[in-house]
């Protein structure tokens, strides 16, 4: 086997062993999107004009919701509104977000400030969120289940013992298919190795035959 088939097929197995590995576990090197599936407030702070209601995470860009402008009444999204999606959640940190509504002489009102994490959401990908006299929202999330804190929450609150023993017994199964496939893939990777150098030799051994007989004739021609 040349040097340079050897280095590319060295290339694309590693490529095909990192692509199977991050497959499995999408939540190590990604971030997970987070939309607002509907919101219904209880309450507005400003007696006069419609409310000014928007999102906002410590040290991220506000954002306006601004179909929502009356209480009690339930607003429904589809995930695709321009403003979408609210926010990003990555494994194992949580942030300091809230919902608000802008007042015109005041400091924003705050309607409730909380931390955010992956592990809220449910293993469907929906976490509600309650505050009496204030909001009810559900957020919707369906990326947050393949990080690594995100598959233990209750959609409601943090996840419990059983829900974090499921989890653990899934990322054992995960792990050990994960380590057959790349045995398997090893074993199979030494046998194209292998068959591969039979046919070489195999096919140099041809070119040698057809040289010594080519010889042979040369020297049977000459002799006659």
């Amino acid at each position: 086997m040349s040097i340079r088939n050897r280095l590319s097929s060295r290339i694309f197995f590693r490529f095909l062993v990192w692509w199977i590995f991050f497959s499995w576990f999408p939540g190590l090197i990604s971030s997970a999107e987070v939309r607002l599936d509907s919101i219904e407030i209880f309450n507005k702070h400003e007696w006069i004009l419609n409310p000014t209601v928007y999102f906002a995470c410590k040290g991220e860009n506000m954002t306006i919701l601004p179909d929502v402008t009356k209480k009690d009444v339930v607003y429904s999204f589809k995930g695709e509104e321009s403003w979408q999606p609210l926010t990003e959640l990555k494994s194992k940190k949580c942030k300091r977000c809230g919902f608000y509504e802008k007042d015109t002489f005041k400091s924003d009102d705050v309607f409730n400030e909380w931390e955010f994490c992956a592990s809220d959401f449910n293993a469907s990908g929906k976490y509600v969120l309650f505050k009496e006299k204030e909001l009810n929202v559900t957020f919707d999330c369906q990326d947050c289940k393949s990080l690594p804190a995100g598959a233990t929450g209750t959609g409601v609150e943090t996840g419990n013992d059983g829900n974090k023993m499921h989890v653990a017994i899934i990322v054992l199964i995960v792990l050990a298919v994960l380590t057959v496939t790349i045995i398997a893939m090893v074993m199979a990777y030494k046998y194209w190795q292998k068959k591969k150098r039979q046919q070489d030799q195999a096919r140099f051994l041809k070119l040698f035959e057809e040289g010594d007989d080519l010889e042979d004739e040369l020297e049977l021609s000459n002799s006659i």
